[in-house]
């Protein structure tokens, strides 16, 4: 991968599985536990897409108290002759009413290759009526990004992450 490369080399000790294998695989990425689901993208002209779970209801209450202003999705396209996944990371502004998050899709919008992470905590008066830490956060997009990419790896497949161009 060069220097504007983002990504990760297929595992050359694997067998190559199907394009459709790869797409299970990153569906069964999935779970109730994780900040992040990844979904169909056919409604972007894209496979798949990778993103925090800010309007699921168990979800959307932890990232508002945690004040997260931003959204952060990969879509991610197979290139079945490459054997390549390219992924393009896509942030967003978000912001809070009454508890419910609004997408702001405005000239804050990124798209390309990022890393992130934001994170706090808060302290207030516990359940025991003493001062303590009542909630402590930590999104990172390495949270999403290298389970995928992981993911597509162990399927004989490389994952290509893409700044410039067209996905």
């Amino acid at each position: 991968m060069g220097l504007f490369s983002f990504g990760r080399k297929p595992d050359k000790n694997v067998a190559l599985l199907s394009a459709d294998d790869v797409r299970r695989r990153l569906l069964a990425l999935n779970r109730d536990t994780a900040p992040y689901q990844i979904i169909d993208g056919a409604s972007k002209n894209v496979d798949l897409i990778a993103e925090w779970k800010i309007v699921d209801a168990k979800w959307y209450e932890i990232f508002a108290k945690a004040g997260l202003t931003k959204v952060f999705r990969i879509y991610m396209k197979f290139d079945t002759a490459k054997h390549e996944v390219r992924g393009k990371d896509e942030e967003c502004t978000v912001s809070w009413s009454a508890g419910v998050p609004s997408l702001s899709f405005s000239a804050s919008k990124f798209q390309g290759q990022m890393t992130s992470v934001e994170f706090g905590a808060a302290y207030a008066f516990t359940e025991e009526l003493t001062p303590g830490q009542v909630y402590n956060y930590r999104f990172s997009t390495s949270e999403i990004k290298k389970p995928i990419q992981e993911a597509v790896a162990a399927c004989g497949w490389g994952y290509k992450g893409v700044a410039f161009g067209k996905l």
